[in-house]
């Protein structure tokens, strides 16, 4: 049985060296593997330190993705792919030494059409500011009740997994990616995959570990990017259970403070209203933030700013993903 491994990439000089010692340990026989790096032809050292990895393992793989998407980098690995199971990796990521066994013989075992586990979230740099960004990240107040983050007890079904790991018919039955969705890509696949009747499973005995944004600037960013590309993701599908519901909780949150200030002119009682949304969140976030302060005597500054952070870039990313649809159907007239 072969296995390939596809991981897009692009400008990862600060994470590829941690991300490959952890690929090169997997006890998964290496003369049965291959290691595609689909590169968004990165500027900074990237190519470079993979082709001095490539001197000495020549089972991986640089290949070019000139769309500089992740799901067009995918789609370059899945074509270029030879073996009979694909498994998708993230260069943010560290992986177990038995992931890639792990999760092949759990994709037979549970016939599944993907097949993930739990994300665990770390960061390279450890500090009173990204350690309060961690935490905020790997906490339901902050990412929610998803199964991969919160964890499971015993394998089970899911909606979806992070990354994941398919039988390679698995493409040719459902598709590829959807190249026109730069965020949202995995989550759409495993939507449309469970829409056709498919079977994804989550498993408990492993787990990998994203190595999260260290700034507020990047968490912002990062989060800003995919509260937008949750409405752009239903709009181009045209299927808005393309995601789940817990996606649009951030932008309900901003619009249940924006629009009765708006809408106060008409009445007072709007902004009444504004006010007593932003003082229950206040309250939600003060006990969040307080109660991990006391268990883990975490900086509760920095978990204010990134709780808040969090929160108004997802739900602002969102709304202005709703005046991009509305600017998208516009010029389509």
């Amino acid at each position: 049985m072969k296995l390939s491994v596809i991981c897009p990439i692009y400008n990862e000089e600060k994470y590829i060296v941690p991300f490959l010692n952890t690929v090169l340990q997997q006890d998964f026989p290496q003369d049965d593997m291959e290691i595609l790096l689909v590169d968004g032809m990165s500027g900074d050292r990237t190519r470079q330190i993979i082709s001095q990895y490539i001197v000495d393992y020549p089972f991986l793989r640089l290949l070019d993705n000139p769309e500089r998407t992740a799901p067009c980098a995918m789609n370059v690995g899945i074509k270029e792919a030879v073996g009979d199971v694909i498994i998708r990796l993230d260069a943010h990521a560290l992986y177990p030494s038995n992931y890639f066994s792990t999760l092949v013989d759990s994709l037979y075992e549970l016939n599944a059409d993907n097949i993930g586990c739990v994300l665990n979230t770390d960061v390279l740099n450890k500090t009173p500011k990204t350690l309060a960004i961690r935490e905020v990240l790997s906490n339901r107040f902050g990412v929610g009740n998803s199964s991969f983050r919160t964890g499971v007890s015993s394998a089970c079904e899911v909606d979806t997994v992070p990354f994941g790991c398919w039988r390679r018919e698995v493409f040719q039955k459902y598709g590829l990616y959807d190249k026109r969705l730069v965020r949202n890509q995995d989550i759409e696949l495993n939507k449309r995959i469970k829409r056709g009747g498919g079977h994804i499973f989550i498993i408990p005995n492993i787990s990998c570990t994203y190595l999260a944004r260290e700034t507020f600037k990047a968490l912002a960013k990062n989060n800003y990017g995919n509260g937008k590309w949750n409405i752009l993701t239903v709009y181009y599908t045209k299927y808005f259970n393309s995601l789940s519901l817990r996606h649009f909780i951030p932008l309900a949150f901003v619009l249940s403070l924006l629009l009765p200030v708006l809408l106060m002119p008409l009445n007072v009682w709007f902004g009444v209203l504004a006010l007593m949304a932003l003082c229950a969140y206040l309250i939600a976030l003060g006990s969040v933030s307080l109660a991990i302060w006391k268990a883990k005597r975490l900086n509760v500054f920095y978990l204010l700013m990134s709780f808040l952070t969090l929160h108004l870039s997802y739900g602002w990313g969102s709304l202005m993903g709703i005046f991009k649809v509305i600017g998208l159907k516009i010029k389509s007239k």
